[in-house]
Order: structure tokens, then sequence, then C-alpha cells
């Protein structure tokens, strides 16, 4: 998704503590639903007090939002550099088009891996198939910061339908392994750096233990958690200390994502750009009201102004 301001914090509000006596928290993030347009979103990452959790800078979830007939997703072109976007639908569908030529509706369950590298514009919106009847959309969008080494590569799709993401059975939760190793699995997903990203449903009762990573956060998509006596509401991430041996329980049906992996050092943010540079940004900026980034096939009318 395309955001709203020069820094994507701006639009959103989110509500930051850090938990009196546990040790295991170290931030739990509360983000306040903000309506765009008939879609219900609301941005986890970034905040003022946590930018990161490993590679990952962004955190959207968007809905669970209801669209009657005729109406839907349909957010216009807009650039990216220096970074990767990762969507993932529980509900829905979304079509991606981009500027290399990718055409592809992503469904639930499957992984969408767009690379900007050293540019790329892109455009998601719904088929007609999809909007002329009433319909359901709820899932994440994520951005990865990619390493120095790789942040002005030639810019890439993959998509991985939902039958090549492994799916393993812990003491009975049901776990997919979207990105990196967890739980004796390891995802097809093409990663730049340690990253992990897991997606679990526990039943009221049932407990996860947290992988191991450098950095690590659990997001709450429906239901709600404890860990260290600690409640954890829906919608809210945790971002968890570096102690071992994190476990969570669900006092109630939940569906959460495990985020994390190597910490990549500081990232400028603006608009759609995130790079280690400063400048390269500033360039970008210049790039985009000059029409110098290319343009989407076969969605080359509109575009998303640069934000005053």
């Amino acid at each position: 998704m395309s955001t709203e301001t020069q820094t994507p914090e701006e639009t959103f509000n989110q509500h930051c503590v850090t938990p009196a006596g546990c040790k295991t928290i170290e931030l739990l993030i509360e983000p306040r639903d903000t309506d765009l347009g008939g879609l219900s979103v609301r941005r986890v990452l970034p905040t003022r007090q946590r930018r990161m959790v490993g590679p990952w800078v962004f955190f959207d979830h968007m809905g669970p939002a209801d669209f009657p007939a005729g109406e839907g997703i349909n957010v216009r072109p807009h650039p990216h550099i220096n970074l990767a976007t990762v969507t993932y639908l529980f509900e829905g569908e979304i079509l991606h088009r981009d500027s290399i030529g990718s055409y592809q509706p992503i469904r639930p369950g499957d992984v969408n891996l767009m690379v900007a590298g050293k540019g790329i514009t892109h455009s998601e919106r719904e088929r007609p198939e999809v909007t002329e009847s009433a319909h359901r959309l709820n899932g994440l969008q994520l951005w990865l910061a990619l390493p120095e080494a790789f942040e002005e590569i030639e810019p890439a799709f993959y998509h991985y339908p939902d039958t090549d993401i492994p799916r393993v059975d812990v003491d009975g939760v049901p776990i997919r392994v979207i990105m990196g190793s967890a739980y004796g699995a390891t995802s097809p997903v093409k990663v730049f750096a340690d990253t992990l990203y897991v997606e679990a449903y526990l039943l009221a009762g049932q407990q996860i233990k947290v992988p191991v990573a450098q950095e690590r956060a659990v997001y709450i998509a429906e239901g709600e958690l404890v860990t260290a006596e600690t409640r954890i509401p829906e919608h809210a991430m945790a971002v968890f200390s570096n102690v071992p041996d994190i476990v969570l329980t669900a006092t109630r049906d939940s569906r959460i994502a495990i985020v994390g992996g190597e910490s990549l050092g500081d990232r400028y943010m603006e608009w759609n750009f995130v790079s280690s540079r400063r400048e390269r940004i500033e360039q970008a900026k210049i790039d985009w009201t000059t029409h110098a980034f290319p343009k989407v096939a076969g969605d080359e009318d509109e575009f998303i102004p640069l934000p005053e």
C-alpha cells in the first residue's frame, strides 16, 4: 500500500508502552484504526518509539473490510526504492501490476514478494470479477529493508502460491513458515538477510514457542495472547527483548504473525521510499515528480502524486 504522507507514521496513531515488570516484552504497540477510503488499516510499524524489527520497516494490517458490489481496493500506481514488499492475505484478493510487466492476483495463503531495488512502480486494485459482487478483504502487507549490498539491484517480482508455503504442526498448532526457517521447516520465499515471518492459528489454551532470531515480535491479527503474565491484546504488536524460551499462550482463539530477523541498521523513510542514504531518497522524490520512474504495464494513466 502507498502511504499518505511523507513519513509513514504521520497518518496513523499508535499507543506504545513498556509493560511494567515484564522482562519479556520490550515494547507493546497498539495501533489505532484508520479509515482509508472504506478500508480499515492499522499501521503497526514504523512508530516513533520503534522504527524496525529485524529487517522489517513497515507493517500494515488491512481490514477486515466488507465492500459492496462496485467498490474495493483501488491503489493507483506509486513508486518504491531499496525495499521489498510482502503481501499475504487471510481473505479476499488483490490484483498486483508493476513496471516490470507483472500481472498477478494474490489470493489467501499466497505470498507476493516485490523487490523494488533501484526502483519500481506498482498498483494494487481488484479484478472486475471480484468487484462485481460484495466481497471481503483481510490481510497483511509488510516492507523489508534490503541490505545495503542489495539496495540497488534490478527490480524483481516473485509469486509463491499457497501450496508452496510450508505447513507444520507443533503440539496441535498449525503453523505456516512464510519466510525464513522455523519449527524445522524452511520457506522457499527469497530472502536477502536473516528473516523470520511465521503465521499460526491457536485455539484458546494452546501455546507456541517463539523462534530464535536477533530481533522478534508478534502481531495479534485476531484474538489475544499472554506471555510472562502480560496480556497482548488483539491488533497489538509485542516487540520482545532478547530473552530465551519465550512462550505465548492464547486466551482465546487467535491468528498471529511472528516476525523478525537480523538488524540491518538505521534506515531513512519518506513516503514510499526506504534507503540507508538520505540523498538516495531525495533523488527518488525528484525522479517521481519528473516522471522518471517506469510506468505500470497496463495501468499507465493514473498515479499518486508525491505528498507535499
